[in-house]
């Protein structure tokens, strides 16, 4: 039996790189005859990539390599905090020769082997780019594209409208929000308002062009590979089977099934957790997570810690630090601890109604009986591992395409509207008393809630053998090894 390999390029980050990893797990378990090699780049050090890049030695040897390129020198980091797609971008560009030895020594090992071939390039999102490198080595290229089919619908959408008008999008004015006609995008069965766009679709600072180079590419790819599952997007996914991009392949949901390791996060702290947890009502305890990168400055870190106050509800909040000092009227503020933002007296007075940590084991978490909902920043990783374990989001999205998976998630009724075009680093601020609307998805006789936990069975059926997402792996196997 021929064995064929996949050479995968994931983006830098655990967002992308743990989706990345349980897909190839998945294919190998699919089909005895893949083999893999996973191209790691890297820019910076971080402490949850680090931790999970080095928990990868345990992936089976002989099936999975994982190979460390050498560091290149990243662009300026100024161009990170103003267009982040244009940085990413940019790296990605310094990394396609690296890419490209990387890729011709597997070609030129795999050429004296007769029982190996290389089937091809499957690139992530933003190294959509690197499809030249598949061509000029006469191999053909994938996307994997660690969002949803809704956000497919997004690239497909821009490209479209770039070739009739080249210039960024303007925000709509909060004044006149009735002058925003909205956007009728692929996959979406309702119009979508641009203030759920994502950032980059607005950003002049290279953000958008950035994005628009990356969004080009996808075309020259042989398939598209959807962390989705049928039964999700269902409409969605309609709309693209018309011959006019490349074949669609639904694969999800693929989660990591296991808490991400993180370097803050010891066996004590994950216990001290869940027995906080055991001791909690079943489905009574709202989650507030927001992500990796998610943190709030002390106003808002007090307007939540107030709405929750009012609400009643138990709940566990992942408070994260912010990254940098902070300032307010009186200058520069060092916070060592998350307490210190809190309202005078607040833990006193919740006291064994709530608990705060700084990281949480969040699939663990989700996974407890006692939550009963998640107030979420809305990463797609974090809205699939809520579905799978049938928890309802409240949506707090904050970055990146946060906002229109929001949109989506309460356009299919799986979710409950908090903000849905909330952004980080703005002024704006959530109110104490929008935050007591947790109570909203907590209501145990929702349809809300019926819905998702509906959807959860579905999503563990998608995977199973003879399901969605299970035929879906095999199809895309089948086209790969025929397209070799």
């Amino acid at each position: 039996m021929k064995k064929v390999e996949l050479i995968f390029v994931p983006t830098p980050g655990a967002g992308h790189l743990a989706p990345t990893v349980e897909f190839v797990k998945r294919l190998i378990h699919h089909d005895d005859r893949i083999l893999v090699t996973i191209l790691s780049i890297e820019w910076h050090s971080s402490g949850l990539a680090d931790a999970y890049t080095e928990s990868l030695a345990t992936l089976q040897p002989d099936r999975i390599q994982l190979i460390q390129l050498s560091r290149v020198d990243p662009p300026p980091l100024h161009l990170w905090s103003l267009a982040p797609e244009a940085f990413i971008y940019a790296l990605i560009q310094s990394y396609i020769p690296h890419v490209r030895n990387a890729v011709t020594n597997i070609l030129s090992m795999k050429s004296t082997s007769d029982s190996t071939r290389v089937a091809g390039l499957v690139l992530d999102l933003f190294c959509s780019p690197m499809v030249d490198v598949a061509t000029e080595l006469g191999l053909s290229s994938y996307i994997y594209l660690t969002s949803n089919a809704s956000f497919f619908g997004l690239v497909m959408y821009l490209q479209a409208l770039h070739r009739q008008n080249s210039s960024e999008f303007e925000y709509p004015n909060p004044e006149n929000p009735n002058k925003d006609l909205g956007h009728l995008i692929p996959g979406f069965a309702n119009t979508v308002p641009s203030c759920v766009l994502p950032s980059f679709m607005f950003n002049k600072h290279g953000g958008y062009t950035a994005f628009v180079k990356i969004a080009e590419r996808f075309k020259d790819a042989k398939g598209i590979v959807i962390n989705t599952f049928e039964e999700l997007e269902t409409y969605a996914l309609s709309c693209f089977v018309n011959g006019q991009n490349p074949p669609i392949y639904p694969v999800g949901p693929v989660i990591h099934l296991d808490s991400l390791p993180h370097p803050e996060l010891d066996q004590l702290q994950r216990d001290r957790i869940m027995k906080w947890l055991d001791n909690q009502p079943e489905s009574s305890v709202v989650f507030l997570c927001f992500g990796s990168h998610g943190c709030h400055g002390p106003p808002q870190v007090k307007e939540i810690a107030l709405g929750l106050e009012q609400s009643g509800q138990r709940f566990l909040w992942s408070l994260h630090m912010p990254e940098t000092p902070l300032n307010d009227a009186a200058g520069a503020i060092h916070y060592k601890n998350p307490e210190e933002m809190l309202p005078e007296g607040f833990l006193e007075r919740i006291q064994e109604r709530g608990m705060i940590c700084r990281w949480a084991p969040q699939v663990d978490v989700l996974g407890h009986k006692a939550v009963g909902g998640f107030v979420s920043h809305c990463g797609w990783n974090s809205i699939l591992e809520s579905l799978w374990h049938g928890v309802p989001i409240v949506t707090w999205p904050i970055y990146a395409e946060q906002q229109l998976n929001a949109y989506m998630m309460k356009e299919v009724g799986l979710a409950v509207e908090l903000r849905l075009d909330y952004r980080g680093g703005t002024s704006d601020i959530v109110k104490a008393e929008e935050i007591e609307g947790v109570r909203q998805v907590m209501d145990a006789g929702s349809e809300v809630r019926k819905k998702v936990k509906e959807m959860a069975e579905m999503a563990r059926k998608a995977v199973m053998n003879g399901g969605s997402s299970f035929n879906s792996i095999g199809r895309f196997i089948e086209d790969m090894i025929a397209n070799t």
